[in-house]
Formats: C-alpha cells, structure tokens, sequence
C-alpha cells in the first residue's frame, strides 16, 4: 500500500507532497527535495502499529 502524505519543507516553509510505501519498515528516513526551493529534507516517516496513518516530519538534511 502507497500513501500520499505532506510534508512543511524545513528550509522555506512551504507545503510538499510525498509517498510513502506502508509495506516498508514503520520508521523509515529518506532524502527529499523540496518541490519549491529544491534543497533537500530528510523526512522521518512513522507510520501507525496497524499501518492506517502516516506521518512525516522534515528536518534540514
């Protein structure tokens, strides 16, 4: 199961979306560019015990 999630871009603030593959492990970390001022957030995924929610948090990489 893939989710759409959102993410805040830790560098400028603006609204990102994402997937995220539930059939990974429940905390994942990933590299991604932000869609608007391109430089890169490491996105800490956690997803719920029963895989049903996501949530993703952007840090500067």
């Amino acid at each position: 199961m893939v989710y759409e999630a959102e993410f805040i871009c830790a560098f400028c603030g603006e609204l990102n979306t994402t997937t995220v593959d539930a059939t990974e492990d429940a905390h994942q970390q990933y590299v991604e560019d932000c869609q608007v001022c391109c430089r890169p957030n490491l996105l800490d995924i956690q997803l719920s015990e029963d895989r049903e929610s996501v949530t993703v948090d952007a840090l500067m990489d």
